[in-house]
């Protein structure tokens, strides 16, 4: 079966300032996601799947879903804040979605083979589309707890505008990931965090204790570029209900199900490997909206190379 590709487009860009994931930034208005569809598409994909909230899904319908619908089979899957398993409710005063890997969850009723899950807003360049796409097409036919993560260098993956949330890894002598924690603060800057986004600086993130720790350049991270089998769905639905059970995840309203705290579960209970496949793309994004200016210019630069065409759909 060719693998589908899993569009995480629930969340307001609250950083950017606005819903950066249907910003045109291409020669004719394209999104980042339109060029993620285009590469998914050049690397083997048969599907797309977006999860999405629900009040803006006839603006989505109208002015991305229509692009696509005679280029490859989609569908739309939603999340909500009360989507949660029988017997549990939302906290009062709750307003946060419940992260990740919560809005993985939400496409078990539509994804049926092996997919791959990426965010809406990074531009992550075909190479990574590509060997994501080989390893889930080489994946045996009822293949279970195989999975893989495409792991980018720090170094590609900052903004010059401020800080960035990134899934620091570490992976054995197989490639195969021991870790992943989620870093919300990672920019370059001088031990005390100041200097924020120098080139000279080495890159540095806030640990609990609020100190600024050095990462190598090359250290591998997660921009959330995730491959799965179906039977993910099912280890996480069983881990979101130990999640809700845990009274300081209900009285924190901010907590979150991340997908790397469901992958770190899978690997420290030996029930899964993930595969950290590299790959020679460089991360571009709209973290903030200062970053859209230089956004604009590389797409740009990837037309007038050739890399795209100057209309895609």
């Amino acid at each position: 079966m060719k693998p589908t590709l899993f569009l995480l487009a629930a969340g307001m860009g609250s950083r950017y300032g606005g819903l950066k994931q249907l910003d045109g930034l291409g020669p004719n208005g394209e999104t980042i996601m339109d060029y993620s569809i285009y590469d998914a598409i050049q690397a083997g994909f048969g599907k797309v799947v977006w999860v999405i909230r629900k009040d803006f899904e006839e603006q989505f319908r109208t002015q991305i879903l229509s692009k696509y619908e005679d280029k490859i089979p989609c569908e739309l899957c939603f999340q909500a804040l009360d989507a949660l398993p029988e017997g549990f409710t939302v906290p009062e005063g709750r307003v946060k979605p419940w992260g990740t890997n919560h809005a993985v969850l939400m496409g078990k009723d539509v994804i049926k083979e092996p997919f791959c899950v990426i965010n809406c807003d990074d531009f992550y360049n075909r190479d990574a589309f590509m060997v994501m796409g080989k390893f889930l097409a080489a994946l045996p036919e009822g293949a279970h707890g195989q999975y893989a993560m495409v792991g980018f260098r720090v170094g590609n993956t900052l903004s010059e505008n401020g800080t960035v949330a990134r899934g620091i890894c570490s992976k054995d002598d197989a490639d195969n990931l021991t870790t992943v924690v989620e870093r919300t603060e990672i920019v370059r800057c001088a031990e005390d965090g100041t200097s924020a986004g120098d080139a000279a600086q080495p890159i540095r993130f806030k640990d609990e204790q609020g100190r600024w720790v050095v990462v190598e350049d090359n250290t591998p991270v997660s921009m959330n570029m995730w491959g799965f089998t179906p039977d993910y769905f099912d280890f996480s639905e069983a881990y979101f209900k130990e999640f809700l059970q845990d009274p300081a995840n209900m009285t924190n309203l901010k907590a979150e199900f991340f997908i790397p705290l469901m992958v770190n579960k899978l690997i420290q209970e030996n029930t899964a490997t993930v595969k950290v496949l590299d790959t020679t793309s460089k991360w571009f994004g709209v973290t903030y909206a200062a970053d859209r200016e230089d956004t604009v210019a590389r797409i740009k630069k990837l037309v007038d190379d050739g890399i795209y065409p100057e209309k895609l759909f």
